[in-house]
């Protein structure tokens, strides 16, 4: 386990800009396998952030991003497609009745134990760079649970159902964030792309003031949380920052320079190349020249770290990433 602080420290004033695109799926890949496997076999998806690790040159290693595990866990139905990531199939609760009868799990249910090997596996042979595991936001998971859209509608008509059921969901949370800790992981990258979709006054009042709870029970010197919303176009961003972590994630949709001016120095700022429209679809040279234009519009950042905007997806072109480095490294060479 690392002294984070000295490590955000070492990235903000050290020579070279750091990279941390979250991209275990490219992984996975490399060890032959397919998604639906390392999803399932915390030993396959330990497998592939290392073969990742050896490959490339990340300044820390991310587990996948797998916003189904959760959800699972307290009961709803999972599909698993062979080589994509899972996604939840309907509805688990629609009302206060059923919200209140709603059992928060314990953790050996579902694939939660699977995901605890990977981190644990990950932690104790990883060693030269920290080691992120993920998990979902409260708000994101109520969504799967309600449905996004009603439990949209509910935050208005009956907000004291959905108050109810985000107790519940942060109190398995931060549980399952606790026990990621033990395993001696370096932090834990909390996603929240559902929060992006409401206005900075609901983002606080029903995700940051849940999450800002497990930040301040959980995150130390030697455990580093960061926020990732991939929703947000710039409009919560002061509703993320209420949270308190040290670190915060952005999606392509959001403007990194207008980012990087709202956000505090003492913190890491992500992201954010779009993952799909950019490391999937585009070439490798205009990958590289996306990434080196983005490197240099946040040169007066010093707490900058470049990443892609979200995970990136299945099949990405082995020279889009190789691409992506060799922008990073002629940078850094300035």
């Amino acid at each position: 386990m690392k002294n984070m602080k000295q490590w955000m420290h070492d990235a903000m004033t050290g020579k070279k800009r750091y990279a941390i695109p979250i991209m275990t799926n490219p992984g996975i890949e490399l060890c032959k396998a397919m998604v639906g496997d390392a999803v399932k076999n915390g030993n396959i998806h330990y497998e592939a952030i290392a073969k990742l690790n050896e490959v490339y040159p990340a300044d820390a290693v991310t587990a996948i991003m797998d916003l189904t595990v959760e959800a699972e866990a307290f009961g709803a139905e999972i599909i698993f497609p062979e080589d994509e990531v899972p996604t939840v199939k309907g509805k688990l609760v629609n009302n206060y009745d059923a919200v209140m009868a709603l059992q928060v799990p314990s953790l050996d249910k579902g694939r939660v134990s699977e995901y605890l090997k990977a981190n644990r596996l990950s932690a104790g042979n990883i060693k030269d760079k920290p080691v992120f595991a993920g998990c979902i936001g409260p708000f994101s998971l109520a969504g799967r649970l309600y449905d996004m859209t009603e439990m949209m509608v509910a935050m208005y008509t009956e907000p004291e159902t959905v108050h109810l059921l985000l107790e519940k969901c942060a109190g398995f949370i931060t549980n399952y964030c606790a026990a990621i800790k033990e395993t001696g992981v370096d932090g834990v990258v909390i996603a929240e792309p559902a929060a992006g979709l409401v206005s900075n006054e609901d983002c606080f009042a029903f995700s940051s003031k849940y999450i800002k709870s497990l930040v301040d029970k959980l995150q130390d010197d030697n455990f580093m949380i960061i926020l990732h919303n991939c929703g947000n176009t710039g409009h919560c961003t002061g509703a993320m920052l209420e949270v308190g972590a040290m670190g915060y994630h952005f999606g392509n949709k959001a403007d990194m320079v207008e980012i990087l001016g709202q956000c505090p120095s003492d913190v890491l700022v992500m992201g954010n190349l779009d993952p799909v429209g950019i490391f999937k679809m585009q070439s490798a040279n205009e990958v590289k020249n996306a990434a080196k234009k983005l490197l240099e519009a946040t040169t007066g950042y010093k707490n900058f770290v470049i990443s892609s905007g979200c995970d990136v997806p299945p099949h990405v072109p082995f020279a889009n990433i190789e691409a992506f480095y060799e922008a990073l490294g002629k940078f850094n060479l300035q």
